[in-house]
């Protein structure tokens, strides 16, 4: 994905912010709970909903870099 891609168009989280605030946490355990704290940091997914499965490709292929 491209770093200023808008994955979630309600709430202007791009790639690069879910990757910042994966990169916060201190630990991965695993995608969705990854994606529970992306979500409580940048807000994603919080809108419509429809970016939900973009931000979990996101935190997914931005771990396994």
């Amino acid at each position: 994905m491209n770093a200023n891609e808008m994955i979630c168009k309600c709430k202007q989280v791009s790639y690069i912010d879910v990757e910042n605030a994966v990169h916060h946490l201190d630990r991965f355990e695993d995608v969705l709970k990854t994606f529970d704290e992306v979500q409580k940091l940048t807000h994603c997914s919080t809108g419509c909903g429809g970016c939900h499965d973009k931000i979990l490709d996101a935190i997914s292929e931005i771990v396994m870099a």
